[in-house]
Parts: structure tokens; sequence; C-alpha cells
């Protein structure tokens, strides 16, 4: 099958000006009157102490960028991919669209990752699903004959064919500090930012976002029973908490049981706002949507376990807990 055509072509500054005019007008509107009350749209942080990332390296960004970051990375992931895979994706993705899942560019161009629907890379349903397209995306990746070994513009280029490739260079350092913390190999290093949810969740709705970025039978047992919890949950969160297994390995990384934990876990946080999630808990950390949702803070006073950040329970699964 042949490389796809060129995706977003940027020398035809009108168009694409006046649709970054578009992009900025809906941005702003976003970030200044989030839905609950005229709030501002929560943010999201990613933190490095990792010196491969760059010791106390920082990038925050939107809930909604940070939604589709994290399915991203759990597409990646959940196909075998490598982190610098998911870092060569999140790069292409953030110089294509800044993350955001737009409707419209260049020609037929849309989504993450600005494809066509006329270049077969699907209709235009698929492509404004995030799991869709990043699939895809991978899938053309994938052929890239030593694609993790090539500069980033070079990877990306090979699937992309952009009019300017080295534009996503820029994006390099953001992207891996993502990669880092999306897949799971940097604990409790992405946060959101924490205020009460105002709405109930549906703990069927975090299911099936699970299933859809990570793969069927994330969180075991039938989500046609009426029984979300999959745990032992305490009274009060019976029926609205989702306890996700923690396996020892997961395809694509040799960081075993810590590394999956970490990535669940940062993916609930990240799909927090969109999926009313009210509090996360893995390995002795925990991260709640109140006033210092903002970090991850510690529940146990036992020394460091298999979760990698203390705790001497937890650590075999990741506990959502949806607002009631």
């Amino acid at each position: 099958m042949p490389e796809p055509p060129t995706l977003v072509r940027r020398g035809r500054p009108s168009r694409i000006g006046a649709a970054v005019a578009v992009l900025l007008a809906v941005t702003g509107y976003v970030v200044v009157d989030y839905v609950s009350g005229g709030k501002p749209a929560p943010r999201c942080e990613v933190v490095s102490a990792n010196s491969r990332e760059g010791a106390g390296a920082s990038y925050e960004f939107t809930a909604e960028q940070a939604e589709n970051a994290a399915t991203v990375a759990a597409v990646g992931t959940s196909r075998g991919m490598p982190e610098r895979g998911v870092t060569i994706a999140l790069a292409t993705a953030l110089q294509e669209s800044g993350l955001y899942n737009i409707s419209h560019g260049d020609r037929d161009s849309l989504g993450l990752f600005q494809q066509r629907p006329s270049q077969g890379w699907g209709n235009e349903r698929q492509i404004m699903d995030p799991a869709y397209s990043a699939a895809r995306f991978y899938a053309h990746l994938d052929k890239v004959p030593g694609y993790s070994r090539l500069p980033l513009t070079v990877a990306a280029q090979r699937v992309q064919r952009s009019g300017f490739p080295q534009a996503y260079a820029k994006h390099e350092p953001d992207a891996a500090l993502l990669a880092a913390a999306l897949t799971g190999r940097a604990p409790a290093a992405f946060t959101c930012e924490g205020r009460p949810v105002a709405a109930a969740g549906d703990p069927a709705k975090v299911r099936a976002a699970l299933d859809r970025d990570f793969g069927a039978g994330t969180v075991p047992g039938s989500a046609r029973s009426g029984n979300a919890r999959s745990g032992k949950a305490s009274g009060g969160e019976r029926g609205r908490t989702l306890a996700v297994p923690v396996y020892a390995t997961r395809a694509g990384t040799d960081g075993g049981a810590p590394q999956r934990g970490w990535e669940l876990a940062h993916w609930a946080v990240a799909h927090s706002s969109a999926l009313r999630i009210e509090r996360v808990s893995y390995a002795g950390r925990e991260w709640s949507a109140d006033a210092a949702g903002n970090e991850w803070r510690r529940t146990s006073a036992a020394g460091a376990g298999k979760g990698g950040e203390g705790g001497d329970r937890g650590a075999d699964e990741v506990r959502i807990v949806t607002a009631q």
C-alpha cells in the first residue's frame, strides 16, 4: 500500500489562516467558559523529575488536549508500540491539530492527525474518532523500517508527507514528556486541576472508554450486568467504582505492572473532566477532583511497594471512582 499523501499543505496561507483563526476562537471559548457555570476550564500538567526528559521540565495544556493525548498513548501501547512510537504520534498530533479533534483543515483534512477521507484514511465519522485516527497513524508508522531509530521529523514525515516536515521537531520535547507519563514510565507525573464534579458520572461510560482505548475486557465483568464495580468498594462508593486490574506485563514495555498501573491511572485523570471521575488511586497514591486535585497525595505510610510510589495496597489495581 503506498504511503499516504500530504495531509496538511501549509503553503495555502488564506485557507490555513482561516482555519487557525477558527481554532483559536473555539479554544479561547473553551478555556474561558467551562461548562460548569462559566468557570475557567480545568488545566492539566505533566512534570518530569527524570533527566531523560529534563529534570523539572513541565508542560501545561487543557483537559481536552489531555484527554486526546491519553487516548493516543493508550492506543499506541495497546498495539505494542514502544514509548518512542507514542512520542512520534503525540508530536505529530501537536503539530497537525494542537491535540484538538478539529472538524476542519486544508481540503478535507480532519481530526487529530488531519487525515483525509479522500486519501483512504477512513470516512469522516471514523477519522473524527481519536482512537480510530490514532490506530491508523500507528498502522502506517509501524510499516516504516527502523522508525524508532529515525529522527522524529523523518519518522513522522514518512507517515504524514507534510510540506514542512521540520515543523514536527519543535514538539519533540513536550511529546517526550507526555509519552513518559502517559505510557506510565514516569509515576505520579500527570495531574489535572481539581474541582468538585457538579454532575454524576457513569461507570459504564468509563468502562466503554477504557475498552475503546486499551482494548475490550480492560475491566473484567459484563458492561451489561449493571454492576460497574469489580473490586472492593466501600458502601458509599458501591456501584460507581471501577477496579481495573494491573497485569504483570503488557505489550510494548518492559516496565511490568507498575508502568501499566500508572498508565491506567494517568489515563483516568486525563479523562476526569469528560467522564466525571471524582477520584483515582493506585499504589498508595490518590488524585481527587477537589481543590487539591493538581497533585497525587499519599494514602498510606507504608514503604515503597511494587507500584513504585509507596503503599502496601492497591498496587494490583487502579481504582476509578465516578462522581455521584
